[in-house]
């Protein structure tokens, strides 16, 4: 496989292992079994390799607003501070100072850059965001389900460049590049050639120094993506997959390994400084990855995942026993991850330390730094042929109205969104719907009342809806009679959704009590599902709108992919935008609901 180049990075010193230890207050003797330090470190026979890691950036080159711009920091009195962070300008120039010094610097990502992207980059099919991407100095990246938003083909023009198939080049005299990093897709292979869709791994080179990077995307793909987006292609288990080409670089020389994961895990705390390995190694961490990290190879040296969106750097034991970091940098570009990998030059393989000290450590990219000049460039140039569209109104609101960054499963946002549907396919002849659920995941971020712009505060403009609303699904309405929709409900805590529940959000008339002290299905208190303050009846035929990522069973709701009689409305960003319009303006804003239509047990 092609290496990934250096990038040019000046190299200004060497730094050994030994003083590495040191620093940590470090021991031979308090290394992992099998680590080599002594002797090797006396010899110079080890450097340091600076891996910078992040994941999910989701297109966001303008810092993310209202609480997606955030992060939890835990202060040493025990309180907890949040600190505004994200953005390209911020990114490139954190990552550009944390290479200083380090002459053996190589920076990865775990998937989800594109996709679900504000309409900066979502407009032009997210071509600037992997413009961003060459220029601050990303080597290798793994795919995630994202990426197969816009179907197959497309993401392999963002890979090999080009211009847009229907909409052209977006400016004139040039031409689409692509990326100049390879996009690793290891477990997603051709149904008819078995194949990996691109690359499956890489290596980067370095003055002798070779680390291999296998990059994997959640297996489960299929189940939170359109259908028609991944036709003819077949996803493979994660750890399988791993194994085996861990096995192909080893045959090829190459004994330092590190996997790029889109999948992740949930630490017991949402503050991105919290320290996972308490009180033992991983205990702090659960989730998808925990599995997955004690079933990779010992030949894997680390784990840099995602898709879950959380902050984490952890230690779980590999199949030998040994520690090995497991990283996650949140999302949309507001962390980074620093990891040390201790390189033997004789053996080729990674000297494991310690996670906590020198490790691997998450980084704010905060926004009191100054900005990348190159970024800021980037971002007005492409500004300015959004903003025709991007900054006309669409309504107003009189508070920030929480969506991502909702506290419990019920979001106002959420309320909103699912109201608007509703009311875009109610009306004889445009569906007929009596309720409309939409997808948590859907909602990509909170509706901020403080301007992003020069639009004014409280004014949402269509870029800011669309940043809400990115996908552009078309609505669905079909005909589930009561006991379908008492299933799907169920499905929201049960099957692929116990562990991690998605609670859809329900528009205005159905109400219903979520008991979470109890399991499974059992949650979803059947007799207190009510429609316009009428019991559910499970033999009435109801006409239920949704979008058509649900309406084809995603995200784990195959219930709906028996409804009947299917009618296609408006996308469900049209819906959004009509409703803020028809329900708001400057002299009388929409306010928050009150987000109580889902009572929760506890």
């Amino acid at each position: 496989m092609p290496a990934t180049p250096q990038r040019g990075r000046t190299v200004r010193r060497l730094t050994i292992g030994a003083a590495v230890l040191a620093a940590a207050g470090l021991t031979a003797a308090a290394l992992p079994a099998g680590a080599d330090t002594g002797h090797a470190a006396r010899t110079g026979r080890t450097v340091d390799v600076q891996l910078l890691s992040f994941n999910d950036f989701h297109g966001n080159l303008e810092p993310p607003q209202g609480s997606s711009g955030t992060v939890e920091e835990a202060q040493p009195d025990g309180s907890k501070k949040t600190v505004p962070a994200g953005g390209a300008e911020y990114l490139a120039q954190s990552l550009r100072t944390a290479r200083k010094g380090h002459p053996y610097s190589v920076t990865a990502a775990a998937g989800d850059l594109v996709g679900a992207s504000p309409l900066l980059s979502g407009l032009f099919h997210d071509e600037p965001t992997i413009e961003a991407m060459n220029r601050l100095g990303l080597d290798v990246t793994s795919v995630g389900n994202h990426e197969f938003d816009e179907g197959r083909a497309e993401l392999t023009r963002l890979q090999k460049g080009g211009c847009h198939p229907k909409e052209g080049c977006y400016e004139h005299g040039k031409k689409f590049r692509g990326a100049g990093f390879p996009y690793l897709t290891a477990n997603v292979t051709d149904e008819k050639t078995g194949k990996p869709l691109l690359e499956p791994y890489t290596v980067w080179q370095h003055k002798g120094v070779k680390i291999g990077f296998i990059g994997v995307t959640l297996e489960g793909t299929p189940d939170i993506v359109n259908a028609d987006g991944i036709k003819g292609l077949k996803f493979h288990d994660e750890v399988e997959t791993i194994n085996k080409y861990a096995k192909v670089l080893n045959k090829q020389g190459v004994k330092s390994i590190v996997a790029l994961i889109h999948e992740g895990g949930l630490p017991a705390s949402t503050s991105y400084n919290y320290h996972c390995d308490s009180p033992g190694p991983g205990d702090g961490i659960s989730g998808p990855i925990t599995d997955i990290a004690k079933h990779v190879t010992s030949k894997v040296d680390a784990l840099v995942t995602g898709h879950t969106h959380q902050a984490y750097s952890c230690t779980i034991p590999d199949p030998s026993g040994r520690p090995r970091t497991v990283t996650s940098a949140a999302s949309y570009g507001k962390l980074y991850t620093d990891t040390t990998l201790t390189y033997d030059r004789r053996t080729r393989d990674i000297v494991r330390t310690s996670v906590k000290a020198p490790g691997a450590v998450n980084h704010v990219v905060d926004r009191t730094q100054p900005k990348a000049a190159d970024m800021t460039s980037l971002i007005a140039r492409w500004n300015k042929l959004a903003a025709p569209v991007a900054s006309r109104p669409v309504g107003h609101i009189s508070a920030d109205i929480a969506g991502r960054g909702a506290a419990a499963p019920e979001s106002p946002l959420g309320d909103v969104i699912s109201d608007a549907q509703l009311e875009a396919t109610k009306a004889d002849g445009k569906g007929g719907a009596q309720l409309a659920l939409m997808n948590p995941g859907g909602v990509r971020s909170d509706l901020a009342f403080t301007a992003s712009g020069s639009e004014g505060d409280g004014v949402v403009t269509y870029g800011e809806a669309f940043t809400v609303q990115p996908f552009t699904n078309m609505m669905n309405v079909v005909d589930l009679t009561g006991a379908q929709l008492l299933t799907a409900l169920q499905q929201q805590v049960s099957g692929p959704n116990e562990a991690s529940p998605k609670i859809l959000q329900v528009s205005r008339g159905l109400t219903y009590t979520l008991d979470m002290t109890k399991k499974g299905a059992d949650r979803i208190v059947k007799d207190s599902v009510k429609l316009d303050g009428a019991a559910l009846d499970p033999a009435k035929t109801y006409r239920v709108a949704m979008n058509e990522f649900l309406a084809g069973g995603g995200d784990g709701f195959p219930a709906f992919k028996d409804g009947k009689n299917k009618y296609v409305g408006p996308s469900d960003l049209d819906a959004f935008t009509a409703y803020l319009t028809a329900h708001s303006s400057a002299a009388d804003p929409l306010t928050p609901p009150k987000a109580d239509r889902i009572t929760v047990v506890k």
